[in-house]
């Protein structure tokens, strides 16, 4: 399957030590997730160390392997976005964290952790993807960086490096804040698609721009609001228990 998809060509043009080792590695990680310490000694069980001549790897080589990676990441998502992006295609966009044990990492910092582990310093990672989903890009950042922070940085990316004049971004209410819309609209050729926060869609209906009436024969409704001028607002009724029915724009 890797190499049906072009991955191992994906990551180098040429097979060498390095582009064997990270595809093994990828492969373990599907098969077995272990640290790395683990993941060599699982090779001595199976034949995929003789697929692709690992089988006299120590661990300390898998991470010189990840730095070859590293080095690798701008030209390899330069690839994807040529393959997978074009000029007004929609791009997605997300962030997650993972928490850490350690003590050395410089990106790990207190900050919102989406696991709910108090006390533990964590790292935000985005990942930039199409329409369909297919990851493209991925940016590391410290772990008290706030999610919209990421976005201009995401939104350069798109033109100066993939070169999208023209493109849709895509993300949640934590992504995409006014302070955002704000930047886009300075951008032409640069669209979004957001949600507005609870309190924004209270303030719709103090103003009954939303009227629940109007959901009784479709759940969805097109608005216009001067507090939101050049852009379109689209409100769905929500009947899910927790949010007790309310319109979501």
């Amino acid at each position: 399957m890797i190499r049906k998809l072009g991955l191992d060509t994906l990551l180098a043009s040429r097979r060498c030590r390095q582009r064997d080792l990270v595809l093994a590695m990828i492969a373990a990680r599907i098969l077995f997730p272990a640290s790395k310490l683990d993941t060599v000694a699982r090779w001595g069980q199976c034949t995929l160390a003789e697929e692709l001549a690992v089988g006299d790897v120590d661990e300390d080589e898998l991470y010189e392997a990840l730095d070859w990676l590293l080095g690798r990441q701008e030209a390899i998502e330069d690839k994807l976005a040529r393959e997978h992006m074009g000029q007004g295609s929609s791009v997605l966009y997300d962030l997650s964290s993972s928490y850490d044990y350690g003590s050395h990492c410089p990106l790990a910092k207190f900050g919102h952790d989406r696991d709910g582990k108090k006390g533990l310093m964590v790292i935000v990672y985005s990942v930039l993807a199409n329409a369909a989903g297919c990851p493209v890009a991925t940016h590391v950042y410290a772990g008290n960086t706030a999610d919209p922070r990421t976005v201009a940085d995401q939104a350069q990316k798109l033109r100066d490096r993939f070169g999208l004049e023209r493109a849709v971004l895509v993300g949640d209410r934590g992504c995409i804040t006014a302070a955002q819309v704000k930047t886009f609209k300075e951008q032409p050729g640069l669209g979004w698609i957001g949600a507005l926060r609870s309190t924004a869609i209270r303030m719709l209906l103090v103003q009954n721009l939303i009227q629940p009436s109007l959901f009784d024969q479709q759940n969805l409704a097109e608005i216009a609001c001067a507090d939101y001028p050049g852009e379109r607002l689209v409100a769905c009724y929500n009947r899910c228990v927790r949010c007790a029915g309310t319109p979501a724009a």
